[in-house]
């Protein structure tokens, strides 16, 4: 993962580089070549995957004159992705982001003790479904369980993604089956994240953004939590502490963003999962992934 853009270009290098100097760390080797064991460890994946959307980042502005303001009007990023929105858009230092996603990885897996968490996908759920398959989940037979299952993500119309502890996920996956649901599925994930098992992170995440130095963005965000953009790093702020335990609501900020006039969005970094979310609620919007050079160079082509 990203080893042909730093081979390529200087300024993705360059921040790779910076990157690794932040964390004190070769993330870098091991974002190029692995082992990928150790890659998916949350608290190496995080800052990884900001890494290489940063890097596309800097390439397309060392390369192509890209201008936030000029050629972008808003960022957005899913979970760890908001941080690497923000970071794109100068509101927070690469260096920082780094740091702080590397310490959000650990926060998240050490919460709650390995086995205790899961996570699934319900497909073909909408997003009222979900949460009474939660809810029900929740209580358990008898009603008394008391157990975590919250709605995690709202990714796209009929992909919603639940989170809790293990047994409450589980009833919920065994609900939904019996409610219709086309496939409920375990996901293989390494904590559950983006419920209210994920409060002791959160309160570590909050500490490490109070000492996290915020600039006036160059272009508003829309936050998982509102899905709304936002201005103010103060807000800023608050709400990537409250975006540990609450849901992404990715479809209403695609939703949003299109209300606000746009009809492309271009996804920047690993993989191409957002562009396909992206046509899932709303084919008229046009969307573009770019990582590789031939990527970048038909991109720029475009601006």
């Amino acid at each position: 993962m990203g080893r042909e853009l730093a081979a390529a270009f200087p300024a993705a290098r360059h921040l790779f580089q910076e990157v690794d100097d932040a964390l004190s760390d070769r993330l870098s080797r091991l974002i190029f070549e692995g082992p990928e064991a150790d890659l998916v460890l949350t608290e190496n994946a995080q800052p990884a995957l900001m890494a290489v959307s940063l890097a596309v980042v800097r390439v397309l502005e060392a390369e192509g004159g890209l201008k936030f303001g000029q050629h972008v009007s808003f960022v957005a990023g899913h979970s760890l992705g908001e941080y690497s929105a923000l970071a794109a858009s100068g509101s927070i230092a690469v260096g920082d982001t780094a740091r702080l996603l590397r310490q959000r990885g650990l926060a998240m897996q050490q919460a709650v003790p390995v086995g205790e968490g899961a996570m699934a996908a319900l497909l073909g759920a909408e997003l009222d479904q979900a949460r009474e398959i939660a809810a029900a989940a929740a209580k358990g037979e008898g009603g008394a369980a008391g157990e975590v299952c919250d709605v995690a993500n709202d990714n796209a119309p009929g992909q919603i993604v639940l989170s809790g502890h293990k047994a409450a996920i589980e009833r919920a996956v065994k609900l939904a089956v019996d409610r219709g649901i086309r496939r409920a599925i375990l996901l293989p994930v390494s904590a559950p994240f983006h419920c209210a098992l994920m409060k002791p992170a959160a309160e570590v995440m909050a500490k490490a953004l109070e000492k996290t130095e915020f600039a006036p963005a160059l272009v508003p965000h829309y936050a998982n939590l509102t899905a709304q953009p936002v201005h103010e790093p103060t807000r800023t702020r608050e709400l990537l502490v409250e975006q540990v335990t609450a849901m992404v609501r990715w479809r209403e900020s695609v939703m949003a963003m299109k209300e606000a006039g746009i009809d492309t969005m271009v996804e920047i970094g690993a993989g191409k999962v957002l562009a396909g979310l992206i046509k899932r609620i709303d084919r008229d919007i046009a969307t573009q992934s770019v990582l590789l050079p031939a990527e970048i160079e038909a991109f720029l082509k475009t601006l």
